[in-house]
């Protein structure tokens, strides 16, 4: 019989739905329920994609012999992180300050107070070398609680007072400036793997924040040893097995330190920041492999990760058939039987195959050596080795798809949305790609019309039901108030939407969002962002996390945005809330660098003399065309672009706009620093000439 986790709608919670565990939601019902019972709660968080949550619900949860423990000694809450990451955040917060190590599943013993007292991550069925089994921790807890339930509640106290500690904002009077950005170079440049890329040592992570701001380093100061590391990582990571060579997209991390063996989950937050990396690089070097790696992982997203309505699902598993990577590798027998023997030889010399494997004895694909030094070695023509490789990966995409495939977290989030819509828009424009464009306009209509509940707040997740998609009604549920990702990291995104569209609406909608986004998460005491608005349920602290992790910080995300929305709206006080919240970061930013590396790429903007590009003409004039390719040719961040697709800008109520119109009727750029603009020109080489 089902528990009370079937009326969910996450994945990851209904995968729990017909545990014997008698699960309950976070929620009222629940700590209600602890207190009357006078329980202890069992909090297990995790996620769909999350390998070793699978393993324990498998062991554990499924078990009816130690279900039975836990209904009987506990009340059992079950979370899915990604839709309740303020939860996630704090008792992950409080487990790694009790243990001193963290990660998921999740495990936390808390009061019916919600106070922690015991926790950790994964537990085993049974004992296990030096690991407690989990039928033995929950008995030991249980009795703890019965007998030193003072001593556990000193204890939690001391764990809640450090939490309250880490989470109080820290003001800070000292100078923002360029100074910051360069300090963190050593740093950087100083963990980087010179062999293989990345940081030194394994696992490896993508961790595209800090390439994007040694981008940034580079466009300041020309530096060919930092353009040289972005470069190499950039590299290794789209030859190693992280990337899915058949079907695009990358991997969670490399296991090990050459990029080669994957966690094999994809999360869409991953691959929505690598593809703006590999095309920010793209830009900077022309080389074709980042190219092909943004066309791939982007026809991966809208293939197998876009709902109908138009939304982006979260991430697909690394099981399958309850084997980690199964659905991905291949053995050396299975490449002769798909293959005719001239196309298998190519394809095992090309994508590494051999007959022991490098990977529980299959293969992940993989390129030994790059495309160009592929066909350098062969002494075929390099368009008919082109040819090859492209007609043979689509066979061997062909062929997987009839295996059982991972499962797909098909939850809509906002936050993740908006980092892929952004990607896409992005990409739509440096590539000429009116699909791409046309995909970020059909997800942005589904964030602002959907995801919202009836008093116009953004809501944080969304859910498909079953029946018929049309465009006004797509038959889902949003739920859960936004977070302060979920407005940040949209309003950037609908900014980015607007300079690749020029419709000026998505900047009334920016602007409507911001405006939401201080008056519900702006602490006037402290001049911070909190990461939940004051609407949210109440935790033990309100969390405000300014470090970056998989994703950006959401503060830092929402500093960027207003320093953006400032120089399209000419609202100086935007500017001005972003500039605040970026002093309390600074002790951070001198001292771990690495861990706010979007904060410091706010600082790129807000102590950059940016250019603005203003283009009047129709979107089909070809002098419109190349203007625009000649703007996004290079890597240019600090460049803010803006337009109308007409004779003039009237109707138009940013003073970027103003009283701009075409000359003698012909299309017309104006470049412009701080508003004052110089000549406005219509030829394609007089805008180049101006942009120096």
């Amino acid at each position: 019989m089902p528990n009370r986790l079937a009326n969910e709608t996450s994945p990851y919670l209904l995968q729990h739905k017909d545990n014997p565990v008698d699960w309950y939601p976070w929620g009222d019902e629940a700590f209600a329920a602890a207190k009357i019972l006078d329980k202890p709660i069992m909090l297990s968080i995790g996620y769909s994609s999350c390998h070793w949550c699978h393993v324990m619900a498998h062991e554990s949860f499924e078990n009816d012999s130690i279900a039975a423990g836990m209904n009987a000694g506990f009340v059992n809450i079950k979370v899915d992180r990604e839709e309740l990451p303020d939860v996630d955040s704090i008792y992950m917060t409080a487990v790694q300050a009790m243990t001193g190590s963290g990660g998921w599943p999740l495990t936390v013993f808390i009061t019916p107070d919600g106070l922690p007292f015991f926790g950790g991550t994964y537990f085993p069925s049974e004992d296990r070398q030096n690991m407690a089994g989990f039928p033995r921790v929950l008995a030991a807890v249980a009795d703890a609680y019965a007998t030193k339930r003072d001593e556990l509640l000193e204890s939690s106290q001391k764990v809640v007072a450090s939490i309250r500690e880490q989470s109080t904002p820290q003001k800070n009077d000292g100078d923002i400036d360029v100074s910051l950005i360069f300090g963190s170079f050593t740093h950087l440049v100083g963990n980087a793997d010179p062999e293989n890329g990345g940081s030194q040592g394994a696992p490896k992570f993508p961790q595209p924040m800090i390439y994007e701001l040694l981008l940034r380093y580079w466009k300041r100061t020309g530096s060919s040893q930092v353009l040289d590391i972005v470069t190499l990582t950039l590299e290794k990571m789209a030859l190693g097995g992280i990337y899915d060579q058949i079907g695009g997209g990358f991997a969670r991390y490399s296991v090990d330190d050459k990029w080669l063996v994957p966690h094999f989950e994809k999360m869409l937050y991953d691959n929505a920041q690598l593809v703006s990396l590999y095309l920010h690089a793209y830009q900077a070097t022309k080389k074709p492999l980042f190219k092909r790696v943004v066309e791939e992982t982007l026809e991966y997203v809208t293939r197998e990760m876009t709902h109908a309505a138009g939304g982006f699902y979260s991430a697909s598993d690394a099981d399958s058939e309850g084997v980690e990577g199964k659905y991905f590798v291949w053995t050396f027998e299975e490449i002769d039987a798909v293959l005719d023997s001239m196309d298998a030889k190519f394809a095992k010399v090309y994508w590494g195959v051999t007959e022991e494997g490098n990977f529980e004895e299959s293969n992940i694909l993989h390129l030994p050596m790059s495309r160009e030094e592929f066909i350098a070695c062969s002494v075929q023509e390099p368009s008919e080795i082109i040819d090859n490789i492209d007609r043979i990966r689509l066979l061997l995409l062909e062929e997987r798809a009839k295996r059982i495939a991972p499962g797909i977290d098909d939850k809509i989030l906002t936050s993740w949305n908006a980092l892929m819509l952004k990607a896409f828009a992005e990409a739509g424009a440096v590539f000429e790609n009116d699909d791409w464009i046309a995909v970020a306009e059909k997800n942005a209509h589904l964030l602002l019309n959907q995801i919202k509940d009836s008093d116009g707040r953004l809501l944080h997740t969304w859910k498909a039901t079953t029946g018929p998609v049309n465009s006004d009604d797509p038959g889902g549920e949003a739920r859960i108030l936004g977070y302060l990702d979920d407005y940040a990291y949209l309003i950037d995104a609908l900014l980015t939407l607007y300079e690749t569209t020029f419709d000026y609406p998505y900047i009334d909608e920016a602007q409507l969002l911001a405006d939401q986004m201080i008056e519900r998460f702006w602490d006037r005491d402290w001049e911070v962002f909190y990461d939940t608005s004051a609407e949210h349920s109440k935790l033990l602290v309100r969390p405000r996390d300014v470090l970056d992790n998989a994703v950006p910080s959401g503060g830092s995300v929402a500093a960027i945005a207003l320093l953006r929305l400032s120089v399209f709206t000419g609202k100086t006080e935007y500017a001005e809330k972003a500039e605040i919240s970026m002093k309390a970061v600074i002790p951070h930013m001198e001292q771990a660098p690495s861990a706010v590396t979007s904060w410091l790429s706010a600082v790129d903007i807000l102590r950059s003399n940016s250019q603005e590009v203003v283009l009047i003409g129709a979107a089909d004039d070809p002098v419109i065309t190349d203007m625009k390719r000649e703007l996004r040719r290079t890597f240019s961040p600090n460049i803010v672009f803006a337009g109308a697709t007409g004779e003039s800008s009237e109707g138009a109520s940013s003073p970027l706009l103003e009283g701009r119109e075409q000359i003698n009727g012909k299309a017309t750029a104006y470049v412009c620093e701080n508003y004052a603009c110089m000549l406005p020109v219509t030829t394609v080489a007089e805008l180049i000439e101006q942009l120096g």
